[in-house]
This record gives C-alpha cells, sequence and structure tokens, in this order.
C-alpha cells in the first residue's frame, strides 16, 4: 500500500473561529468526509462554541460579510442550492460525526452554564480529550 496516495481516515476539525461562514465551511468538510467514509470529529472551542447552543445559536455567531447575519447568509446559500447550517448539521448528526465542546473554552469566555442542542451528542472535554480521539492515519484542520 502506498501511503503517499492513501487518503487520511479521520479528519479532527478544531472549530474556533466566531464567524458563521467559517463554521459553515467546517460543517461542509465534515459532511463531505463523513459522506466519502471517512470519521469526524468537530471539537467547538471559543466563540464557535456558540453554534452548539439551544435552539439555534449559530444565529448569533457574527459574520464577516458587513451588514449581514448568520441567518441572512444561511437564506442567501440555501436559495444557491447550498446546504443550510441546520442541514449540514443534521447531516453530520446522522453520518456519524463526533461533537465535542472545549470546557476551557466555555469556560473562559464565561458560557460554561450555556444549554447545548439536546439532539446532538456532544460531549465536553479538553484539549486532550480531543488530541486522544485523533488517529495517527488522519489530519487535523484548525479552522
Amino acid at each position: 500500500m502506498n501511503t503517499e496516495t492513501e487518503s487520511p481516515k479521520k479528519l479532527s476539525l478544531v472549530v474556533f473561529s466566531g464567524s458563521f461562514e467559517k463554521v459553515h465551511y467546517a460543517l461542509v468538510m465534515a459532511s463531505a468526509a463523513l459522506a466519502t467514509g471517512r470519521e469526524v470529529t468537530l471539537f467547538f472551542t471559543m466563540d464557535a462554541s456558540r453554534a452548539l447552543f439551544a435552539p439555534s445559536g449559530w444565529r448569533h455567531l457574527r459574520t464577516e460579510a458587513e451588514g449581514a447575519t448568520a441567518t441572512s447568509i444561511d437564506l442567501s446559500y440555501s436559495t444557491r442550492g447550498i446546504g443550510s447550517f441546520e442541514e449540514l448539521l443534521s447531516a453530520c448528526a446522522s453520518l456519524g460525526a463526533k461533537f465535542m465542546v472545549c470546557e476551557m473554552g466555555l469556560r473562559a469566555l464565561g458560557l460554561e452554564s450555556e444549554t447545548t442542542r439536546d439532539e446532538l451528542s456532544i460531549e465536553k472535554g479538553g484539549v486532550v480529550t480531543f488530541l486522544n480521539d485523533a488517529k495517527q492515519s488522519g489530519e487535523m484542520l484548525f479552522i
């Protein structure tokens, strides 16, 4: 087996940015990896953690586009045939993504008492937990 041409078996994403567009794209990458048979762990930390808050905390993420809201960008994506935030999140969950939220990130922002979404199985943990979850034959991305 030629390891130079072999695809990674697992994708581990650190979702750090509180930008709607970047969190959305992390879900795009995760759902694509899952659809092609790879394992995926999404480790949300700092402002990106807000995307996992109940009922739809992602709507409060900041945006890169001046004057736009997460909701308006999501609607714009959807009308152009791009998966909406909820569709991508649901696809990741149904395809078996592992969702983690960083305890340190929550504490740093004073958000440790926020309620996360019930329909997702979200594991609270730290960086060591995330690193132990990664695979030697995998890739890590920081978004």
